[in-house]
């Protein structure tokens, strides 16, 4: 049996960097516990990054290589209520990855003008995926709002997005980083987000949101 190739000690930083953010949040992990926990010389360590903000700098390259195709679908073709439903879902499996940065969000955007700018990008992105889905839906009469609404409602979709995980971890800190509880605050994240469309909703679109969030939630 053909042995795997050693993993490039670069990658083994960012992923020990990542489940130590996300678990410990980032204020509390420093370059030289990441060293510790990987039993590598600090001078190792800044071999490939020169201090904490690459680290994170990285991981968040990495989380706009993956977010970019999901952002870019409404953009690219008509959505109906099911395909918006699906596309937050993965929105919030997305940042749930990357989840430390949402965390401890205005903290690291106050330290790192690099990651600022691009956070500044990502925003911009939801909500133009945003406004295409609201649009699709009106195309297709599920949704009945005006231009104006619908620029509204975007926005206010991309606020709930962007802060909800902090919100979960204001409400029960201790139980942040469970699996269960994971699986149920992503499920949250996605219903409170798309329950701001449902007023908008003609009646029939309205009765498939009660079913598929009963069966969503359930799940």
């Amino acid at each position: 049996m053909q042995r795997k190739p050693p993993r490039r000690t670069r990658e083994r930083i960012l992923e020990l960097s990542l489940r130590l953010f996300n678990d410990l949040g980032e204020p509390n992990v420093t370059t030289s516990a990441i060293a510790d926990e990987m039993n590598i010389s600090p001078g190792n360590l800044y071999y490939h990054f020169r201090n904490k903000d690459d680290i994170i700098n990285a991981l968040f390259e990495q989380f706009e290589r993956d977010i970019d195709p999901l952002l870019d679908g409404p953009l690219r073709r008509q959505v109906d209520f099911e395909d918006a439903w699906l596309f937050l879902h993965l929105l919030f499996e997305s940042i749930w990855r990357y989840r430390f940065v949402y965390r401890d969000l205005n903290d690291l955007l106050s330290k790192n003008r690099r990651l600022e700018m691009h956070f500044r990008t990502i925003v911009d992105r939801k909500t133009a995926a945003a406004r295409a889905l609201c649009r699709s839906l009106a195309a297709s009469g599920a949704l009945a709002g005006a231009e104006r609404e619908i620029e509204s409602l975007a926005t206010n979709m991309v606020v709930v997005a962007t802060y909800w995980l902090s919100f979960e971890y204001i409400r029960n800190a201790r139980r942040f980083g469970e699996a269960d509880y994971q699986s149920a605050a992503m499920a949250r994240g996605a219903y409170q987000v798309l329950s701001m469309i449902a007023p908008w909703l003609e009646p029939e679109g309205r009765e498939l949101f009660q079913r598929l969030s009963r069966e969503y939630i359930r799940s």
